[in-house]
């Protein structure tokens, strides 16, 4: 079979690539320039003004209340995707190699879950751990004391919240990693002997790192940018970036402020991933 080695002198591949890097510019590149040419501008009575100085970026360096929002969003990130990468292992595991028949029902389920609306799980989450919600209650029923879980309108609430509405992210793309493993690397590691559990930590694990890895990084990039959790299961005590944000564009109406923080946000999220990357391909090349 022949292969043809192509180049980006061809125009023909030039010309294939127009529609992706128009959409590419529509959607990511004019606004985010746009976001970063707003963080110049300042407000005035509540409007935006076209000053071009650097009057909101001193504001968002000076002061350290940003920043501790920013390290806790960071931080509640890193959790978030740790907690999802772990738990998202066992279930992709159990549901291609040993659900059978019923893992396509399980998913199909998961499915369902995963398109319901966000607002309406995360008041759910609210009604189960209320302090006379369903939780409480059937602990009292069991005999506890009442109100023995006070969880919510807390950090630890919130971060239920993120787990929940993220973890089908790591599931699927760890899932979908494993079932591409062949089988007979799998049956040859049976043969020489090793267990189960030995087997899954020195074939299946191994080999099921790109998925896991794509799903923490589309965990960690969708948990810098929640706002529904901190608000309602969090009851706002401990808000976060978007949150923030959400406030600088729509109660406080300063646009500019606004701009700023998604700028910090943003290359606080790039500057991680591209630690993470970096890590990896050291690892990488020292297997090699």
């Amino acid at each position: 079979m022949a292969v043809m080695d192509k180049s980006w002198r061809d125009a023909a591949l030039r010309i294939s690539t127009l529609p992706l890097l128009l959409l590419f510019a529509t959607f990511f590149v004019i606004p985010l320039v746009m976001t970063v040419l707003l963080s110049f501008q300042g407000t005035q009575y509540y409007r935006l003004v076209w000053t071009w100085d650097l009057k909101v970026w001193a504001d968002v360096f000076g002061q350290a209340h940003y920043w501790k929002i920013m390290w806790r969003t960071l931080t509640m990130a890193l959790i978030c995707t740790l907690l999802c990468s772990v738990l998202a292992i066992p279930i992709a595991y159990a549901m291609v190699n040993r659900l059978g028949r019923w893992s396509e029902h399980v998913m199909l389920l998961m499915v369902f879950a995963f398109l319901t609306d966000a607002v309406l799980k995360t008041f759910g989450w609210v009604l189960f751990l209320d302090r006379s919600g369903v939780l409480n209650g059937t602990l009292q029923a069991l005999g506890l004391p009442p109100s023995a879980v006070n969880v919510l309108f807390t950090p630890s609430a919130t971060m239920i919240g993120m787990v929940y509405n993220l973890l089908p992210y790591a599931i699927f793309t760890t899932a979908l990693s494993m079932a591409r493993i062949d089988r007979d690397l799998l049956l040859a590691s049976y043969d020489a002997g090793a267990s189960r559990v030995r087997s899954f930590f020195e074939v299946t694990l191994p080999l099921s790192r790109p998925g896991i890895s794509a799903g923490a990084v589309l965990v960690f990039v969708l948990s810098l940018g929640v706002f529904l959790e901190p608000k309602v299961m969090g009851g706002g005590t401990s808000p976060m970036a978007a949150e923030l944000i959400r406030q600088s564009f729509e109660t406080r109406v300063n646009w500019p402020l606004g701009a700023a923080l998604t700028v910090v946000l943003i290359v606080i999220g790039a500057a991680v991933l591209a630690l993470a990357g970096s890590v990896a391909i050291l690892r990488a090349r020292r297997a090699a």
